[in-house]
């Protein structure tokens, strides 16, 4: 595997060159970005981040609103709050450096048992099982294990004491480039003399997935409140008018905690309509919805649009340019809902 890896391994932005030392904080921060996220999203989003952010020390002193602004579209917001704590702890508890070793990195906010196993690997060369969705794959077939146990006993039997950050790289390689979910190239397999799933003919076969229960569907309403504000500064024509739109901030704690998204009503078994509507105008139901997959449910979101009456109050929010609603970070499902509005004529 060592040297099928030393010919064949991936230049990625956060992956040390041959002979280089890790930076631990770029192995920490491309863990926590890579989770249910591609290499192919992740890799300008990684190179935008650490132009911003370039170290721990420049994270812990982070603005979190600017932080999980960034993160938009890179799944759990937690995984941001917790990237700028366990920063903050890094600096006040460890003199600003990652701890090298598995206990350490598991007591940061943030980094489970994966996660700290793939630092000590890879940023300190310690040995450490690392187990992803590719190496979970690639050690399946190998041992026909039947389940997640008998693949982490196996892969505890295969990883060796030195360069167990290059195996665990190598792995991943492996599972992400040949060993594929679909139609692996076996051929060009560095270890297809000895897996025994090859030899049986059943590499899709592994590793063995449980059956998928189906996920709960959710239901709310999304509330475009839009006013005119001041005319537009110079260069406008005469009484043209800067359009805005209500954000809000969500509460901080819970799914999406603390983002700037636009108001929405509670999520419910049911559609709620009209429940929970910011006050100042009268609502319209719009005949479009969008819709977005959690890891344990399914929400749909009707649209409603109404515009702001002067003379009425708004509870609380912010008022925020239509035009410029790229730069306020949504998340992932309200940006949905602004292009929505955008395909009805409403932004």
């Amino acid at each position: 595997m060592l040297s099928w890896y030393d010919r064949h391994r991936r230049t990625l932005p956060w992956r040390a060159l041959p002979g280089e030392r890790p930076d631990p904080y770029r192995v920490w921060l491309s863990e926590i970005m890579l989770q249910q996220t591609t290499v192919a999203t992740v890799r300008p989003r990684f190179e935008a981040w650490v132009a911003r952010w370039p170290d721990v020390q420049s994270l812990a002193a982070a603005d979190e609103a600017a932080v999980m602004a960034a993160w938009a579209g890179l799944g759990y917001y937690a995984r941001a709050r917790n990237l700028v704590r366990a920063a903050r702890a890094i600096v006040t508890d460890h003199g600003g450096c990652l701890p090298d070793d598995e206990a350490g990195l598991r007591a940061l906010p943030g980094l489970g048992d994966y996660t700290a196993a793939a630092v000590a690997a890879i940023a300190f060369g310690r040995r450490a099982v690392v187990i992803d969705a590719n190496v979970e794959r690639v050690v399946a077939r190998l041992f026909r294990a039947a389940d997640k146990k008998a693949v982490r006993v196996a892969a505890e039997t295969i990883t060796p004491p030195a360069r167990a950050g290059d195996f665990a790289q190598a792995m991943m390689d492996l599972g992400s480039a040949i060993c594929s979910p679909k139609r692996p190239k076996c051929l060009l397999c560095p270890l297809q003399d000895a897996c025994a799933a090859h030899a049986a003919g059943v590499e899709e076969a592994y590793p063995v997935k449980p059956a998928k229960k189906a996920r709960p569907v959710r239901f709310g309403t999304i509330f475009w409140l839009e006013r005119d504000a001041a005319p537009i500064a110079t260069g406008a024509p005469d009484g043209a008018a800067l359009r805005e739109v209500l954000l809000v901030r969500r509460p901080p704690r819970g799914l999406l905690g603390g983002m700037r998204a636009l108001p929405t009503g509670e999520w419910c078994d049911a559609p709620p309509g009209l429940a929970g509507a910011p006050q100042g105008c009268d609502w319209v139901m719009l005949n479009d919805r969008v819709t977005h997959g959690f890891t344990h449910f399914t929400l749909e979101l009707s649209l409603a649009r109404g515009r702001w009456d002067a003379h009425s109050a708004v509870d609380a929010g912010e008022w925020w340019p239509v035009d410029d609603l790229d730069a306020a970070g949504l998340p992932t499902i309200f940006a949905k809902a602004a292009a929505a509005m955008g395909r009805m004529g409403c932004t």
